[in-house]
């Protein structure tokens, strides 16, 4: 089965093309699942996260203060890379072990990340979601109610838009409403029954 990775920058739409393939049978893998996953309470990835910045950074409930996390590793380069060494290899095994039980025609890996690391390996063919990088910032700002300048710290992070579309094999241009999205969300599924 041909997986195909699905990428973007934040609050390009991932998850809104995404959705329309799963509402089509298609099975989804999203990165950012699986790194909720590996962080769930009782998981040793939690108590190391806790040991390391705090025990503040847990909620009443035991489970991750994920955006209190996100604010100190996208402040500090040296807890980002921390944080990356520790949760990287564990989502790339929770990736696998999530595509390995997918069935259908092919299966989609969606990761904001799925670029920058060994994630490209686990897939035969690329999907970059685009917008341009104002409309990320509104978009992500509107959706997660960030602060602007936290969104663009993590766009700083992320791989470059122009480095993003050259390593792209089609192209989903979501600068529009969702009925054009779905409209090209119709043609990239009908382009990926064909390829397959």
């Amino acid at each position: 089965m041909r997986t195909i990775g699905i990428t973007g920058g934040i609050g390009s739409g991932k998850t809104a093309l995404t959705d329309y393939l799963s509402e089509k049978g298609i099975t989804i893998v999203d990165a950012d699942l699986a790194a909720r996953v590996i962080v769930e309470p009782g998981r040793p990835a939690l108590h190391a996260i806790f040991e390391h910045f705090g025990p503040e950074l847990a909620l009443e409930d035991g489970s991750l203060d994920r955006a209190a996390l996100r604010g100190i590793v996208f402040a500090d380069p040296e807890a980002r890379l921390w944080l990356e060494q520790l949760t990287h290899p564990l989502i790339g095994q929770e990736i696998q072990d999530q595509l390995a039980r997918a069935a259908g025609p092919y299966r989609v890996l969606s990761s904001p990340l799925l670029l920058e690391g060994s994630q490209a390996t686990l897939v035969d063919y690329v999907v970059v979601v685009d917008v341009p990088e104002d409309l990320q910032v509104q978009r992500a700002s509107a959706r997660d109610n960030n602060d602007p300048a936290q969104i663009k710290r993590i766009m700083a992070a992320q791989l470059a838009r122009s480095d993003r579309l050259a390593k792209a094999d089609y192209v989903v241009d979501n600068s529009g409403d969702l009925k054009k999205l779905y409209t090209q969300a119709e043609a990239l599924h009908e382009h990926l029954l064909n390829l397959v």
